[in-house]
């Protein structure tokens, strides 16, 4: 029983600097650094890493947990306080922001939405809701789904990533999706 709880807290001890260790080279490298690199700098092996996260786009989501669940609050908190267009529209640019701290993260995102953290959920879940309010409100089409959604921030994203100042890109390019996305 105390090897048990002393392998538990060993394991959950390996997943903290698994994390910690992906964060850092997330930023330094972009989402494509080698998950080789990832367990060196952890401390653990390759088999260890792989064990606790199957995927490079599960430890993206797991890396990402906390800040997809800080952003699915401020826009809920956000969007009480603006008309659905406006909060779809806010909802897209904001994630578009979240998606391209990491260099390369926007080409697995429809992936990492689907992984089923708590921030994933929070994410996606949050973006439906929108979504169908603004639908509700007759300002999107009825035949746009959040797929379609996670296609216009992964477009975004992967066009302004590089750009040293993005802001007005994503703008741009945000009005551009959006006006295709009204409903006549």
């Amino acid at each position: 029983m105390a090897d048990e709880i002393s392998l538990r807290a060993d394991a959950q001890r390996n997943r903290e600097r698994i994390l910690a260790a992906a964060e850092a080279a997330f930023f330094e490298g972009g989402a494509g650094v080698s998950l080789d690199d990832v367990a060196k700098r952890a401390g653990v092996g390759i088999g260890t890493l792989y064990r606790r996260f199957p995927t490079r786009e599960a430890l993206l989501a797991a890396a990402y947990n906390a800040r997809f669940l800080a952003f699915a609050e401020d826009s809920r908190a956000r969007a009480a306080t603006i008309d659905p267009l406006n909060a779809l529209r806010a909802y897209i640019k904001e994630l578009v922001r979240y998606t391209n701290l990491y260099r390369g993260f926007a080409a697995s995102l429809g992936t990492v939405l689907q992984i089923g953290t708590a921030g994933c959920l929070a994410t996606s879940e949050e973006g439906a809701r929108l979504l169908a309010n603004a639908q509700d409100a007759g300002v999107i089409r009825p035949d746009i789904g959040f797929n379609d959604i996670v296609c216009v921030v992964t477009a975004i994203s992967l066009a302004t990533e590089k750009d040293a100042s993005p802001e007005k890109n994503i703008d741009r390019l945000l009005s551009v999706f959006i006006n295709g996305l009204v409903a006549d």
